[in-house]
């Protein structure tokens, strides 16, 4: 009994920890900017099948009520991944899953040749010159990575972002412990190439 109760317990513990790290990591490098316009990049993730994953239906849900979530209107979307099989690029394969299951009707614009999330920021940074807000849509922690990465490749427009509807309690709980493990691998990565460069 004693044992059981100490394994719920941890279990539980593993649970808000996950929760509280991710909800941690979705406010960083965000700013509360006003403006008119707005742009929110939804960043793909390995799909080599023909139809979106589970990932990116997801990431793609949460960049559409991103869209919605502060009242912007005619913001645009945008869907950044490059081919990772012989097939359509996870940027097609999203707007596909965007518009024919969604139903979404907004504006659009593929971002179809990134192969890493550093590509992801430089090839879109043309898709955002233009817009008062930036939101970057991915779990958390690699979304928190995107954000240091355009800071490092533009800090003018790093000082648009804001944050974006990709966190939500209750969301993924049950791998959110992993993805919390995932992050913490991924950003102590990040950290060290900022203190190499000086970020």
């Amino acid at each position: 009994m004693r044992r059981r109760t100490g394994l719920v317990t941890a279990g539980v513990a593993a649970l808000v920890w996950g929760e509280w790290l991710n909800w941690r990591w979705s406010r960083v490098r965000v700013g509360d900017g006003g403006g008119a316009s707005s742009a929110v990049v939804v960043l793909g993730y390995r799909n080599p099948g023909s139809s979106a994953n589970l990932v990116n239906r997801w990431r793609v849900r949460a960049g559409i009520r991103s869209l919605t979530a502060d009242g912007t209107h005619g913001a645009r979307l945008i869907l950044s991944g490059g081919a990772t099989g012989s097939g359509a690029t996870e940027a097609r394969l999203m707007a596909d899953y965007a518009t024919s299951v969604l139903g979404f009707e907004g504006p659009v614009l593929l971002e179809e040749r990134s192969t890493t999330t550093w590509e992801n920021i430089t090839n879109v940074i043309p898709l955002l010159e233009d817009v008062d807000r930036i939101k970057i849509v991915s779990q958390p922690a690699h979304a928190l990575k995107a954000r240091a990465y355009l800071r490092r490749q533009r800090p003018d427009l790093a000082e648009r972002l804001v944050r974006a509807d990709d966190y939500r309690p209750g969301e993924w709980t049950v791998v959110k412990p992993l993805l919390a493990l995932y992050g913490l691998w991924a950003l102590r990565g990040l950290r060290a190439d900022e203190r190499r460069s000086g970020a």
